[in-house]
């Protein structure tokens, strides 16, 4: 059942992302007193009284306004109008009604959209004295909130879904939660508006304008994948305003919710210390990982400048050798849709579960041509083993001593698990359990 969509517009600082998030029930948007905080569309599931639809926060309007990240927002704003079944105007109701409010409000007009006003921070005397002010912009009647306390907003709600369908349907959501991690300006808005194919999230040549997480929903041969672009995460050093420090957290929560991370690496520039550090909170999450070296096509190539290259990540990187690395170009569109083969690949890999008779035919031979370590004439036996978990591969040996099981062996064991099921771009893990052990 496709989801109605709901967007909610007005001019900067009215309380649009202290609305979204109220609705939604978490914290997704960012919420700070510095107008255009929010400055792409930020979508997210939410429902009402069984009614689903799919909530857009978008960046501030001042119509008026020149500036280059004014008049992205604006193509932003477009976007969201078009796609749009109701818009919540949300104007700010100890403000009044500016200039500003009027120019938004004939906009939308034009739109022939369900408008519904709504006056946010109705707690305070001075929003009731304006209240009557509201009628002058032509949209009916204002439902009066505080998106803050919440007051107010379960009436909003109940009109912005009188006209949804019933949504009884408890489908489990077999998406593909795929974020895109790495510095900022290394390509990551780009390569979703190309996949996606239209200019959904705001890119300029400036580092760190994606300040959010941005979920993009689409399908790939017959996948339902959700991309998510992640604000750049820089050096801490290079913190300074509280809005960069929320954008780390986000990142840090979209990698959290997410299956499979995408390490986006800048070619011009090649591995630093600030990609370590964010693949390694990946890594640390056990989520499954894919290296894509961007804007390959910027640079000067001979016959061994993919094997340096990747030489060089791998010497950088090398707890996450399992990842495979794929050059591409976002601009182009050069081996786009070899990352989105990977993806679904590397998906599965997560996902996959070896039955137990054969694994225990892969640990069988790997005894065989290696057999565990001993010390002071005891040792190691490997009994048998289970794959007790995925997402990411979990085994769990049955052994007479994990103290004859050294790290090494370990990963041997590991690498023969491999080369049996690839398992590319997925960490595995394995527990040790002594035989006659509980759990």
């Amino acid at each position: 059942m496709e989801k109605p969509i709901v967007s909610i517009i007005g001019k900067p600082n009215v309380g649009k992302s202290t609305l979204f998030n109220k609705i939604v029930g978490r914290k997704i948007s960012i919420t700070e007193d510095t107008p255009g905080v929010t400055r792409d569309r930020i979508y997210s599931d939410a429902s009402w009284q069984g009614r689903k639809f799919l909530l857009v926060d978008t960046g501030g309007l001042d119509l008026k306004d020149e500036d280059i990240f004014m008049s992205g927002i604006k193509e932003q704003a477009d976007i969201a109008l078009d796609m749009s079944d109701v818009i919540i105007f949300l104007l700010d109701g100890v403000e009044g009604v500016s200039s500003n409010d009027l120019e938004i409000a004939s906009y939308l007009r034009r739109s022939k959209k369900n408008i519904i006003l709504a006056v946010n921070k109705f707690d305070s005397k001075v929003a009731k004295n304006n209240y009557y002010d509201f009628f002058e912009l032509g949209l009916g009647s204002p439902i009066t909130i505080s998106a803050e306390q919440g007051s107010g907003v379960g009436d909003l709600l109940d009109e912005v879904v009188k006209d949804f369908k019933l949504d009884l349907s408890e489908e489990d959501d077999d998406s593909i939660r795929v974020t895109l991690i790495g510095k900022p300006n290394v390509g990551k808005s780009s390569l979703v508006n190309h996949i996606l194919g239209e200019e959904r999230v705001l890119v300029t040549n400036i580092p760190g304008t994606t300040r959010d997480s941005i979920d993009s929903h689409f399908k790939y041969k017959d996948n339902e994948l959700i991309l998510v672009d992640t604000a750049g995460l820089r050096k801490k050093k290079k913190i300074s305003e509280s809005v960069e420090r929320y954008s780390v957290i986000r990142t840090l929560t979209a990698i959290e919710r997410s299956s499979v991370c995408v390490l986006l690496i800048d070619a011009t520039e090649g591995v630093s210390e600030q990609d370590a550090k964010i693949v390694g909170y990946a890594h640390d999450n056990n989520k499954a990982i894919i290296i894509a070296v961007n804007k390959w096509d910027a640079i000067e190539k001979d016959n061994k400048s993919v094997k340096t290259f990747e030489k060089a990540i791998r010497e950088r990187l090398p707890f996450i050798n399992y990842a495979p690395i794929l050059f591409i170009s976002a601009l182009t569109g050069q081996r786009v849709n070899n990352l989105l083969d990977m993806i679904l690949l590397v998906n599965n890999n997560y996902n996959h579960r070896i039955k137990t008779g054969v694994l225990n035919d892969i640990l069988n031979r790997a005894v065989l041509m290696n057999q565990p370590p001993s010390d002071k004439g005891k040792r190691g036996k490997l009994y048998y083993g289970a794959q007790v978990g995925v997402r990411p591969p979990k085994f769990l040996l049955s052994i007479n001593d994990r103290e004859l099981f050294h790290f090494s062996y370990l990963r041997y064991i590991e690498n023969q698990i491999r080369e049996a099921y690839s398992f590319d771009g997925v960490p595995i893990i394995i527990e040790l359990k002594n035989r006659g052990e509980n759990g």
